[in-house]
């Protein structure tokens, strides 16, 4: 195994050499007691690289005295499968001695580990779905994606699913000092050169022994040999691995996170998750486009200026690409945190679909009908119009609605920002038309 990776060489074997998830492994956990038992079913494992999800399966794998295979939902076939149910199914049948210097072979269960399970296709999934329902084989999935969305639900409901967390900095801490101690002896690490590797592993224990492995590395040619400073560890690694998927849930949930904060006016946080989304490698184009929409879903007319601004940064995104461009993003993004909020438009269209989904779509009122031609004239397309600004004020009282929603009021405007003067103008243009307003059934109806 000399040959093999760091991190495969301190693959932990048991429960107690295990490093974070102490949810599941400590004693006294029902993932364990469980496991020790013989008593776990068909589980899937779902957390970020480097938590431990293929080093779980296998202690589970050695606590149960179990036949393990491992394969990757990338590269099995349905055949590879079949050979696996075919070896489980013979698994099940105790082999009894034929001859005086044999033994009985016991009965023996079969898991089948199957990594990066959400990438499983329909025939796998239906090549093994009855063997795991019947018990012949127990399977354990490995996921860095919500399995909710990832898994066919007919596999999932016959599974249970465990979560697994990034590893703590004090797990960290602990598998690079058993690295050294075990692995690395010859190697002396500064204080500040091993609390770097924590930091830049980012929960990822994979990660934090991949560097070790290569700074001990890069230390052995260094100004003083076998010692590992800051700067080796700096030179060597140069930044973190940022945990972001752009095509998988991490996407949502980032791009929620940047839409409440700003929602809330937090602009420290509405710049750290755009941060963190950009550095991630997200479409910057899908950033500005999203912008636009929190413009428009929350600030609204409280003020009309973030609109124009959202869209001044989509197109300085795409005429001088990134990453300069990142800062247009930045400045719309903590614009938009810092104006004041409404939703009184996104709630009054909301409205409106609601009635004309629900509502009967009535004809376009007559007087609000063009008549380019004569014929349509003599059906009395426009007729009665009253144009606006033949009066004072350019306001005038007509039913604009068709007559199933007459009276109907959709938008109310806030008190904040902009809105307040536009909240102001709608009342004092309401009170006008109230005055003016001659034979109607249906009292006008406005906010006040």
């Amino acid at each position: 195994m000399d040959h093999a990776p760091l991190a495969a060489r301190m693959r932990p074997t048991s429960f107690d050499e295990y490093f974070g998830q102490q949810h599941l492994v400590a004693p006294g956990a029902a993932f364990r007691r469980a496991a020790e038992a013989d008593r776990l079913g068909s589980v899937i494992l779902w957390g970020p690289p480097g938590v431990g999800k293929t080093t779980l399966a296998e202690i589970v794998a050695t606590v149960t005295s179990a036949d393990f295979h491992r394969v990757s939902a990338v590269s099995a076939g349905v055949a590879e499968l079949r050979r696996i149910v075919d070896i489980a199914q013979k698994n099940l049948k105790p082999k009894l001695a034929t001859a005086l210097f044999e033994q009985d072979v016991p009965a023996r269960r079969t898991i089948l580990f199957i990594d990066e399970i959400h990438r499983f296709n329909k025939g796998q999934q239906d090549a093994i779905l009855p063997y795991v329902e019947d018990g012949t084989i127990r399977l354990i999935g490995a996921t860095t994606e919500n399995p909710s969305f990832e898994v066919n639900s007919a596999l999932l409901s016959r599974c249970r699913v465990y979560v697994l967390k990034a590893l703590s900095d004090d797990d960290i801490r602990g598998v690079i000092k058993r690295a050294l101690n075990r692995e690395l002896r010859d190697l002396k690490v500064e204080r500040e050169a091993a609390e770097a590797l924590v930091n830049l592993a980012n929960g990822d224990a994979r990660n934090a022994l991949n560097m070790l492995e290569l700074c001990a590395a890069v230390a052995e040619s260094g100004d003083v040999p076998g010692l590992l400073t800051l700067e080796t560890v700096e030179s060597a690694v140069q930044r973190r691995t940022t945990l972001y998927d752009k095509n998988g849930e991490a996407h949502f949930d980032h791009i929620s996170a940047l839409h409440k904060s700003v929602r809330g006016s937090d602009v420290d946080a509405s710049l750290y998750w755009l941060a963190r989304m950009l550095e991630g490698g997200e479409e910057p184009l899908y950033l500005a486009r999203r912008i636009v929409r929190m413009a428009t879903e929350d600030i609204g007319l409280a003020d009309p200026n973030a609109l124009p601004l959202t869209i001044a940064a989509q197109q300085a995104v795409h005429f001088i690409g990134m990453p300069e461009g990142a800062l247009a993003l930045a400045e719309a993004v903590a614009y938009l945190a810092l104006a004041p909020k409404s939703n009184a438009v996104y709630k009054a269209y909301g409205a409106v679909l609601a009635d004309i989904e629900l509502a009967r779509n009535d004809p376009i009122p007559m007087h609000l009908r063009n008549a380019p031609t004569r014929l349509m004239k003599e059906l009395d397309y426009g007729k009665g119009y009253v144009y606006a600004h033949d009066h004072e004020g350019g306001l005038v009282y007509q039913q604009n609605l068709p007559d199933s929603l007459k009276g109907r009021s959709y938008y109310h405007p806030t008190d904040r920002g902009v809105e307040k003067d536009l909240g102001k103008r709608w009342s004092e243009i309401c009170e006008v038309i109230r005055k003016d307003q001659i034979d109607s059934d249906i009292p006008f109806n406005a906010n006040e």
